[in-house]
């Protein structure tokens, strides 16, 4: 499951069961990307404060299953085989049509957005790919092209957090040697107004 000792659902005592708690799927399963900071608690609640406010909050405007085309492109640019699984799991049940998302995988696989997004997104995907790989390299000119595209000042914030978040989330899970052994693919925090609500379905 990692590289270093994690601590079970079944073994977990005090502050660590309370937060397992929190974010259990079916079977009191709890995803190995977050049983990895297991040893360090308070890790985790701040790793799954970030990721439910950046992805999986009411407050943000641009669809979720655009924000998750963003994480499946981050991670695939940084060859995560665990986040790409998993949000693109995501990604396929919020579409709701399995064609159109393996269709937005291949585009995005070939570095061809185009082929599968409007434009607007296209140039989220073409912020996201800059930003990951070329960080130094970026501009007021990038920002200035997302606003062109029709993305006001809040949402181009969205898309810098989501792709700030999945280079953490991705080195993470390839620093620790994380991988999918037992988890349940796909699973995430519900999109309730409560910031506190981590359960995963």
């Amino acid at each position: 499951m990692t590289w270093i000792q994690t601590i079970s659902f079944a073994s977990a005592t005090g502050k660590l069961k309370d937060i397992y708690k929190r974010v259990t799927g079916p079977d009191n399963n709890v995803d190995n990307i977050l049983m990895a900071h297991s040893l360090r608690p308070h890790t985790l609640e701040g790793h799954m404060a970030i990721y439910k406010a950046v992805l999986h909050h009411y407050g943000n405007s641009i669809p979720k299953w655009m924000l998750e085309v963003l994480g499946v492109y981050v991670s695939l640019m940084n060859n995560c085989t665990y986040c790409v699984e998993h949000h693109f799991s995501g990604l396929s049940r919020l579409l709701k049509d399995q064609g159109k998302a393996d269709q937005i995988r291949s585009a995005l696989e070939e570095h061809a957005p185009d082929l599968a997004l409007e434009a607007k997104y296209v140039a989220a995907c073409q912020y996201a790919r800059k930003l990951t790989e070329n960080p130094k390299d970026m501009s007021e000119y990038d920002v200035r092209s997302l606003k062109d595209a029709g993305f006001d000042d809040g949402e181009v914030l969205e898309i810098n957090q989501v792709v700030a978040y999945f280079a953490y989330a991705n080195r993470t899970v390839l620093g620790l040697g994380i991988n999918t052994d037992g988890d349940v693919i796909g699973l995430s925090p519900n999109s309730s107004e409560n910031p506190d609500d981590w359960s995963h379905s």
